[in-house]
Parts: C-alpha cells; sequence; structure tokens
C-alpha cells in the first residue's frame, strides 16, 4: 500500500509542473447551399419560325441563391436521345429570348454550380441542379388563301412538306367526315376546289395538315355559300 500511494504522489506532482496546452476553437467553414433550378416557357405550342420565351429562376436552400455561376439551355428534338447545348445565359437566372425551336422540341436549364475561388469563413458555394425538362409543341406554318380560280383555295406549308398529303373534309350535321385527299407539289404548295351550296345556303370544309412526331396538326375552317340575292356563290376562312 505504500508503494501504491508514492507513485501516485509522484505522478501527481508532476502533472502539476505541466505547461497546459491552448486547444484552438476550429475555425468557421464556408457554406454550401443547394439548389433549386426552374424553367418555364411562356407558351407549350407555337407555330414554326415563331419565337418562344423562357423564364428561369435558381433558388438557394439560403433562401438568396447564387449571383454567379451560369445557366445553359438544352434541347433535344422529336425522334432524338440527346440533351444539345442550345445557348448559356451570363448569370444563374438569365432568361432565354428567343429561342427558336424547328420542331418540337423537349427542353431543360442545367445551372452549373458556383463555388468561390477563394475559400473563407464567409464564402457561400452552391451546388448545381437541373429543371424538370418540358416540351414545347411545333406546329407546320401554313399559309391558306383564295386562288385564283373559282372556288378554289391555296396553300403553302413550311418547312418542307413536298408530296404530301392534306386532307380536306366537309361538315355532315356535326362532324367533319372526309370529302377529299390532296397532295402538294415540290414547293409544298397545293390547291383544292370546293363546291357551292345551294342558293341560301353554306357548307363548311376543315383543311388540315396532318401532324407527326415532329409536328403537331393543323387545321382550318373554310366555307362555300351562296346568297339568294346573287347567282355567283363564294369562298371565305372562317374566323
Amino acid at each position: 500500500m505504500r508503494i501504491t500511494r508514492f507513485v501516485a504522489g509522484t505522478v501527481s506532482a508532476g502533472l502539476l509542473g505541466l505547461t497546459p496546452i491552448a486547444i484552438a476553437a476550429p475555425g468557421q467553414a464556408a457554406s454550401t447551399w443547394t439548389t433549386t433550378t426552374t424553367a418555364t416557357p411562356d407558351t407549350t405550342s407555337v407555330t414554326y419560325g415563331d419565337d418562344l420565351y423562357i423564364n428561369v429562376d435558381v433558388a438557394g436552400s439560403d433562401g438568396y441563391g447564387p449571383s454567379s455561376g451560369t445557366s445553359t439551355l438544352y434541347a433535344m428534338e422529336a425522334g432524338s436521345s440527346t440533351w444539345v447545348p442550345v445557348t448559356t445565359g451570363a448569370y444563374p437566372g438569365s432568361d432565354f429570348y428567343p429561342v427558336k425551336p424547328r420542331m418540337t422540341t423537349t427542353y431543360k436549364v442545367v445551372f452549373n454550380g458556383y463555388t468561390e475561388p477563394v475559400q473563407t469563413e464567409y464564402s457561400d458555394n452552391y451546388t448545381p441542379s437541373e429543371s424538370a425538362p418540358f416540351t414545347v409543341g411545333v406546329t407546320r406554318n401554313v399559309k391558306i388563301d383564295n386562288a385564283k380560280a373559282r372556288m378554289t383555295i391555296k396553300g403553302k406549308v413550311k418547312p418542307n412538306y413536298k408530296k404530301k398529303k392534306v386532307k380536306v373534309q366537309i361538315k355532315k350535321g356535326k362532324r367533319y367526315v372526309k370529302f377529299k385527299t390532296v397532295k402538294t407539289d415540290k414547293k409544298s404548295k397545293f390547291q383544292v376546289r370546293l363546291p357551292a351550296p345551294r342558293r341560301g345556303n353554306k357548307l363548311y370544309f376543315k383543311i388540315t395538315v396532318p401532324g407527326n412526331s415532329k409536328f403537331q396538326s393543323y387545321s382550318e375552317i373554310w366555307y362555300t355559300y351562296s346568297y339568294r340575292s346573287t347567282i355567283t356563290p363564294r369562298i371565305a376562312k372562317l374566323g
């Protein structure tokens, strides 16, 4: 028992003679925030050749969001499985305009994230994020007008629609049924002669350029009419 007490006392005396070592508190690290990217088009359907406006917002989990970094608009056209970069904004929330889809296209916006070049306890870093994809349908640009020939309409279709079908339907009761089908020429133009109604009546026709995986269907309503007071029937567009 004496030996044990002697050793304990010696150790205690040695500890009392040590110089205390200061333990420094760790410095505050830079903050890293997650982000959420939202992209909203001003419309979900456009006519070929028209512009599309896409509003972009990049929000941060800090309640503010990044003021630096860039966002890129990506597109995947109908029939493709590859995302292709279209344009990059100057800052995270850059809106995109004008955007001109060549056919029905799916878009998304990708924020690349941001890390401050010099890291301090006051640095704010932001993780990358991307918006939910959205699809904008494209309708062919179809111009239909009166032709020089009597009771005839003419049309022009863009983009290239040569040697393709144009459906003509006539209204029977409340439904439109098949009247005839014509084809465009090598310049994507077509003509169709419409029958005249009995005097004092009207006949309604739906002119349709069918859709496919790349373009939405397009239709216009035309009608022929004849007044009781006139002999010559006429043709006009509805609306």
